[in-house]
């Protein structure tokens, strides 16, 4: 990596991402080898009238230098008064709020780049009848504000970054850090094809698990979705069953791969279905975890084992009541976005840092190692 720099680095978190900023500048500044107290992060915010209108504010200079900003648009801890009555923020206040401190740089920066974990609006990324396609119109929206680069996690349809064809658009997907978590918690884990199985929860999630299942040589199953396309509930065909499709995987640990939970009903369904076909242990990859209907039914899951342990990441804002649970772990990824600035603002390649094929491979080398050596002790 050269020892020039795009420009001056300078990091903003929006609201709801001061710790996750945090972190990530730590890092920064512990590699770059900075005194404690001084910091990349710019102070920014966007006050609100008692109407709830708003307005951003930066509190520095933004002339020449590289931005970064860091925003959490499903982060519904955050708040604002409006008419004398607490608020919680949408995606559409934080997308909002997003655009005004855009807005409020006014030019002056020499690169901007928005770091959104999960893609506003990215469950909207087709039309299916007269409908309006929110994703794309936001990536245009902010490239036409000045937006050079956007890096989001396991986006919902990756193919969205056809809408802005001539900017900056990376997805990046979290699966070293995934299969890192799984070995730090389960370090008796077997990564062997007669013991490990990948199985997609239906058809929009087969990329990303035959990813996993070719990175880490294991056998792929799916489910697939049969809806009833008669009928139309809460904006969707509703699904009547999820229809299994693989080799047999009796006996075998089952790692089920998504991009979110979001109510988790499928999710849980897909989980009780593997039950029944006879895995041993299941084990959940999904890089945002909303549980948007609560906890409860994953709680009544976990007590008749339906399920052994779901991992997601720090991306999104998760309550602490989760966090405490014993059947979820919390993936951190802020070293790994830390990365990700870090040589972006030295103007290098992040290729090495977007493909882990090699680390995921040096990972269960060692993995293996330390198994066969404990049980030559």
């Amino acid at each position: 990596m050269n020892d020039s720099f795009y420009g001056e680095l300078c990091i903003i978190g929006m609201r709801g991402c001061e710790a996750f900023t945090a972190e990530v500048d730590n890092y920064i500044k512990d590699w770059r080898r900075h005194v404690e107290d001084e910091t990349y992060i710019a102070q920014a915010d966007c006050p609100r009238f008692g109407s709830g209108e708003a307005k951003g504010l930066i509190h520095e200079s933004m002339r020449g230098r590289d931005v970064y900003i860091i925003c959490d648009v499903f982060n519904y801890d955050v708040t604002y008064k409006m008419y004398g009555m607490t608020v919680p923020m949408s995606p559409d206040d934080h997308y909002q709020d997003l655009k005004r401190i855009i807005s409020a740089i006014g030019g002056k920066a020499r690169r901007i780049s928005v770091i959104m974990p999960m893609l506003y609006e990215g469950r909207q990324h087709n039309r299916t009848a007269r409908e309006s396609l929110d994703s794309a119109l936001a990536l245009q929206e902010l490239t036409n504000m000045g937006v050079s680069n956007i890096i989001t996690f396991d986006a919902h349809d990756p193919k969205i970054q056809n809408a802005i064809p001539l900017s900056g658009f990376d997805n990046v997907r979290p699966t070293y850090q995934m299969i890192k978590a799984l070995v730090k918690a389960f370090p008796e884990v077997s990564f062997s094809s007669d013991e490990l199985m990948v199985v997609s929860p239906d058809e929009g999630a087969m990329g990303r698990c035959m990813f996993y299942s070719s990175l880490l040589g294991l056998d792929l199953g799916m489910f697939y979705k049969r809806r009833n396309f008669s009928v139309i509930i809460d904006g969707m065909n509703p699904i009547e069953a999820h229809e299994y499709l693989g080799r047999d995987l009796k006996g075998k640990d089952v790692i089920v791969v998504d991009d979110m939970i979001s109510s988790g009903g499928s999710m849980l369904d897909v989980c009780e279905q593997l039950k029944e076909k006879g895995a041993r242990r299941i084990f959940v990859f999904a890089t945002f975890g909303l549980f948007c209907n609560g906890l409860e039914k994953f709680d009544e899951a976990y007590e008749k084992g339906i399920f052994t342990k779901i991992f997601t990441t720090n991306l999104v804002y998760a309550k602490d009541e989760l966090k405490a649970r014993e059947w979820y772990q919390s993936v951190n990824m802020c070293k790994y976005v830390a990365y990700l600035i870090d040589t972006l603002n030295h103007d290098a390649t992040i290729s090495n840092l977007l493909n882990p094929a090699k680390r995921v491979h040096k990972l269960i080398d060692r993995h293996i190692q330390n198994t066969a050596e404990k049980s030559n002790s």
